[in-house]
């Protein structure tokens, strides 16, 4: 498979990666790992040289699933986790928890799980809105130094958040959602990333699978699958984004490919530094997913500055909602978020001195 740089880090990646979440959690019941392990290695063997973890995922056991698959393999690999998330519930912080020695207790066990002694690429999962990034990033900085570490990214961070810690520690990547139903980091995201030679890690590149046209307004979900409780997968939200679909499938069906490989591609021919990372149980929809890499290499969909009247051009033609409410509510919007760490950055320096 084609390679791609992520921005100015000098970390090279699979133009597909593999997102492993849920192989673990959300979509339905985790897989056993013996399945896992063998679905993860054959992504390997058909190319992706990207796969993507965190400590929550699980939570714990999807690192230890992704350490098993890639041992024997680790050296042609490159691994992505996280830390940041207040999985004992017992911070404070909104759900987060990015204080410095946390951040190193989470890496040690990071390591011992994913049976290595260097994570490729450690992302921020959540911004916290006590601990300051300039603390995160230098705490980042500190185990780059120590080699258990080797490159340092964000994920669903705002402009602010992002150039103020790029200015203690390169940011490698941005990890955030991005997709044709979810276009929201073209208006300040990649321009910041563009500028600052950072690159660009989108997740749920399908649409947490909308975007494949296998899901309609008559999908009924397993108990235990997330989108249950998502607002974007109501009955009523579906029918609503079924434009959308339906404009993807014309596209496929013109091009002579599949409704996820226009999905995909579309991403990949918006810059040369964006790596989705869509995720998957199943081998035939990962054959699927690392075909698009050829589709975008023949260059038949549109980007955004050549935009297709078959598609939607502006997320204002879908119902946007992702989470929690409308889209200014969802998640907290990104500068929302850095309001309040600016705001709390004073009460935490006073923690500190005391």
């Amino acid at each position: 498979m084609q390679k791609r740089a992520l921005g100015n880090s000098g970390l090279e990646v699979s133009a597909i990666g593999l997102g492993c979440m849920g192989i673990s959690q959300s979509y339905g019941a985790p897989m056993e790992t013996v399945d896992a392990v063998r679905l993860i290695r054959s992504a390997f063997e058909r190319g992706i040289t990207f796969f993507d973890t965190a400590e929550v995922y699980g939570p714990f056991t999807n690192e230890e699933v992704v350490g098993e698959a890639l041992q024997p393999i680790r050296d042609q690999v490159v691994i992505a986790t996280k830390f940041g998330i207040d999985i004992a519930g017992t911070v404070g912080h909104g759900g987060m928890d990015s204080r410095p020695q946390h951040i190193r207790d989470v890496v040690e066990a990071s390591l011992k799980r994913l049976r290595t002694d260097r994570i490729d690429l450690l992302y921020q999962h959540r911004v916290d809105p006590v601990v300051p990034i300039e603390e995160v990033a230098g705490t980042v900085k500190e185990l780059i130094g120590q080699g258990k570490v080797k490159h340092f990214g964000l994920s669903e961070a705002g402009v602010r958040t992002i150039r103020r810690a790029h200015a203690v520690q390169p940011v490698a990547a941005l990890q955030s959602e991005y997709s044709l139903w979810w276009r929201e980091p073209e208006e300040a995201i990649l321009p910041v990333l563009e500028e600052l030679g950072i690159g660009f890690v989108p997740f749920s590149p399908l649409g947490k699978g909308f975007l494949t046209g296998a899901i309609n307004a008559d999908t009924r979900f397993d108990s235990s699958d997330f989108r249950n409780t998502v607002p974007r997968f109501a009955e009523e939200a579906r029918k609503a984004n079924q434009a959308l679909v339906d404009a993807i499938v014309a596209t496929a069906a013109r091009k002579k490919v599949t409704p996820a490989q226009v999905a995909l591609a579309w991403l990949l021919a918006q810059k040369p530094w964006i790596v989705p990372i869509p995720g998957t149980t199943k081998l035939n929809r990962l054959e699927e997913n690392i075909g698009s890499a050829s589709v975008a290499r023949r260059r038949i969909l549109p980007t955004s500055k050549t935009r297709s009247r078959r598609l939607p051009c502006r997320a204002s033609a879908i119902r946007r909602n992702r989470r929690h409410g409308s889209i200014a509510e969802a998640e907290g919007k990104s500068h929302d978020r850095e309001h309040q760490e600016q705001g709390r950055r004073h009460h935490w320096r006073q923690q500190r001195a005391g």
